[in-house]
């Protein structure tokens, strides 16, 4: 899972689904932060046509070549389908956001061939790693599970 990892963090174009008009809501964070540290974000919702004043992309296949890898932080009923539009969109890098993930949607990734993390925050690893998460990635990597 490293190199899934590494491979993700070192794309630049990044498409999240699970953003939404709730700014509360984890995907809205993630879209946040992973804008601020200089990635090129897109944000993925079926009906909304703007999220933190971009553009908002109805699906992954409208963004087909666009970017490098995809961010998922939904339910995870709803996860299997967003893997199934990556693999057919052409994008092979997933992180399945820590709570989204479950036990078919990590075979269907699988299956898919593609290059995906699980049961991780990408907040913990994203560069620069900064507040809460940076305190988590320290406290994690004593214990040897980072």
């Amino acid at each position: 899972m490293e190199q899934a990892i590494q491979d993700f963090i070192s794309s630049k174009k990044i498409a999240v689904v699970g953003c939404s008009r709730n700014g509360r809501k984890f995907g809205n964070s993630a879209y946040k932060e992973l804008k601020k540290k200089g990635y090129q974000v897109f944000a993925v919702h079926p009906t909304e046509e703007e999220i933190e004043s971009d553009k908002c992309f109805s699906n992954l296949t409208s963004l087909q070549g666009a970017v490098d890898s995809v961010l998922i932080s939904v339910s995870p009923k709803n996860v299997e389908s967003i893997l199934k539009e990556a693999a057919l969109a052409g994008i092979k890098n997933v992180w399945i956001q820590q709570g989204a993930e479950s036990k078919k949607a990590i075979e269907t990734a699988s299956r898919l061939g593609l290059n995906f993390v699980s049961k991780k925050c990408i907040l913990m690893y994203a560069h620069p790693v900064n507040s809460i998460h940076k305190f988590h990635r320290g406290v994690t990597k004593i214990f040897g599970r980072l």
